[in-house]
């Protein structure tokens, strides 16, 4: 095998960042952590999980992060807290509508916040956005995420 093939075989089989590796492990803990958990008290350990997870958060993070989380559960009580890949998100009927992703756990410059599939933001021009970088909520920042959470949810 020459030099070239040996390094192509390298970084196919490396695959996933060191980051990447463990948000895949975070989620494994947790779909096991769900697995044992009773149905009774399932909904408040995983907010709790959640807001252990916001509290752990740098500053500027933690600020964004909590905001959202209330702006989420004030305008869509039908989603339920939970984390995903180790980060916030909220969940109808056990499948993530929206969710944060912290810049700094994931070393980047500004935290995310996202739509998955499940939200129902289709929009009649065939192009929607699916996620806004976030570094600060200011109050027109803030309107537009609850109005993207309500539609969401419609």
């Amino acid at each position: 095998m020459s030099a070239n093939n040996s390094t192509k075989s390298k970084k196919s089989t490396e695959g996933f960042s060191a980051e990447e590796r463990a948000a895949i492990k975070e989620r494994a803990a947790e779909l096991k952590k769900e697995a044992s958990r009773g149905r009774g008290n399932k909904a408040a350990a995983e907010e709790l999980d959640v807001l252990s997870k916001i509290a752990e958060m740098e500053a500027s993070d933690r600020a964004v992060a909590e905001r959202i989380h209330a702006i989420v559960t004030t305008n869509a009580p039908e989603l339920s807290p939970k984390l995903w890949y180790g980060q916030p998100a909220y969940a109808r009927k056990g499948k993530v509508v929206c969710f944060f992703r912290s810049g700094h756990v994931d070393k980047e410059r500004y935290s995310t916040f996202g739509f998955t599939t499940q939200a129902n933001l289709d929009d009649d021009s065939g192009l929607w956005p699916t996620s806004y970088a976030v570094t600060e909520l200011s109050d027109e920042a803030e309107k537009t995420i609850t109005a993207l959470v309500k539609k969401a949810v419609s």
